[in-house]
């Protein structure tokens, strides 16, 4: 799997517009959390090549970036989450799961 990182709040604007043509998953992930670890490799796992044509996958490293996952929250209207998967589209989160409720089937059910 092939995540796009982000890396700088400017790009929540760039994920906005991209969400127009497709949807965009976020994964927040925290690198010393066991859970997290799960829930990413869970949709790592499960993701095909494929999935690419159908959703951009970004991946946050909350660590380095928890002002990121700040702007997230508040541009967002949800409360920060670790692990937190969301899905945007058309520049609003149309989906949003945390801990082992993330699920790939879930997230593939937005795909366009």
């Amino acid at each position: 799997m092939n995540w796009n990182a982000l890396n700088h709040i400017s790009q929540l604007d760039v994920i906005n517009e991209e969400s127009k043509s497709m949807p965009v998953l976020i994964f927040k992930h925290s690198t010393r959390c066991s859970i997290s670890n799960v829930a990413l490799n869970r949709i790592e796992s499960s993701w095909k090549d494929s999935d690419n044509q159908l959703i951009k996958p970004y991946y946050l490293d909350l660590l380095a970036h928890r002002d990121i996952s700040n702007q997230i929250a508040e541009q967002y209207g949800i409360e920060h989450q670790s692990p937190q998967a969301l899905v945007i589209s058309n520049g609003e989160c149309i989906y949003y799961e945390s801990h082992t409720n993330i699920r790939y089937a879930d997230i593939m059910k937005l795909a366009k």
